[in-house]
């Protein structure tokens, strides 16, 4: 199987995307047609999830049948009633002995502060990501989740830069791990080989991006040691979060899953900063799709690293949208 640094590149994976491009909001369902063991770490304050209490090791359900990522704050949870349809009307889900329920564990960022806030992912729109779901590597930048995503909110969504929807894989011998995040953070993301600041809130909001220069990014680490930074979160967005999957065809159970889900915030924490604050509600789901013995650590060692360079895609690949500049400007 040819590797193209991306979640499909984990066996059984599936990927599938729809928004809608004018009110700036959209949703992304990853497929397991014939189920993934998963787990859950969830470290922002502020989330917004369903059926994350399954995944807890003591409960019974095993495995799951599609995760999903979508935009609409919490009104965005809806798409996964149109997911759940989809698999229903393929003989996919849970065996209940009178009917099988699809297992659709779901995590929502906001993206209400630009496009049209009356417009969110609902049942159509999951049911759509979920048919146009495939093994083929996803789009990635302003698509699905991504759609209305922004970076970089302390001084408000008006001084924050445009972001998206990114992907990552590393194939080790016959070990696979990927994953896909679509990023919505209060804080700045960092180049973690320069330290520098690749998308973040702007010290201004007029004036092209000049990558590097003198005083275009405000960096929000900065402002928050300042007088200024306390005052300010007053004005901050107040609903931010990095939501992901990280996948892999290593053999897993739901603890080993969930400390997988644990070690790849790992990765967010390297390139977002400041990560799982009181402000965001960052969730990263595990699945395991695969049979392959794996020592758990490296696993989870390679999902942190997966998972920071999904982020940095994610950023890299947005374009200007909402009055946001992206760095993707072509």
């Amino acid at each position: 199987m040819e590797a193209h640094n991306t979640l499909t590149d984990v066996a059984g994976i599936e990927v599938g995307h729809a928004q809608d491009d004018q009110a700036l909001t959209g949703c992304t369902v990853i497929l397991c047609r014939k189920g993934a063991v998963a787990g859950v770490d969830v470290r922002g304050s502020a989330p917004g999830t369903r059926e994350t209490d399954l995944l807890d090791p003591i409960n019974l359900v095993e495995k799951v049948h599609a995760i999903l990522l979508a935009g609409g704050s919490a009104f965005g949870l809806d798409a996964a009633s149109g997911v759940m349809r989809f698999l229903e009307e393929q003989g996919i889900g849970f065996k209940t002995g009178v009917t099988r329920v699809p297992i659709v564990p779901a995590a929502i960022l906001f993206d209400l502060g630009i496009g049209d806030p009356g417009v969110r992912p609902d049942a159509a729109m999951g049911y759509q990501a979920a048919r146009a779901a495939s093994s083929a590597p996803p789009v990635e930048g302003n698509v699905g989740a991504g759609c209305g995503a922004s970076v970089g909110k302390i001084l408000g969504v008006k001084q924050a830069m445009k972001s998206g929807i990114g992907a990552a894989s590393i194939k080790t011998g016959a070990l696979t791990v990927a994953a896909l995040a679509a990023v919505n953070a209060f804080g700045d993301v960092i180049d973690p080989q320069t330290g520098r600041i690749l998308a973040g809130a702007r010290s201004t909001r007029l004036g092209p991006i000049q990558a590097g220069a003198e005083g275009y990014f405000a960096d929000t680490l900065e402002t928050m040691k300042t007088l200024l930074g306390r005052t300010v979160l007053k004005v901050a967005t107040r609903a931010n979060t990095v939501i992901g999957v990280v996948a892999t065809n290593a053999k897993l159970s739901k603890a080993e899953a969930t400390k997988v889900a644990q070690m790849a915030h790992d990765g967010l924490a390297r390139v977002v900063r400041p990560a799982h604050t009181m402000l965001d509600g960052d969730t990263i789901f595990a699945l395991s799709t695969g049979g392959r013995q794996a020592d758990i650590s490296t696993v989870g060692t390679l999902a942190a690293e997966v998972m920071a360079q999904a982020i940095l895609a994610a950023v890299k690949k947005a374009a200007p949208a909402g009055g946001l500049p992206g760095l993707n400007t072509d």
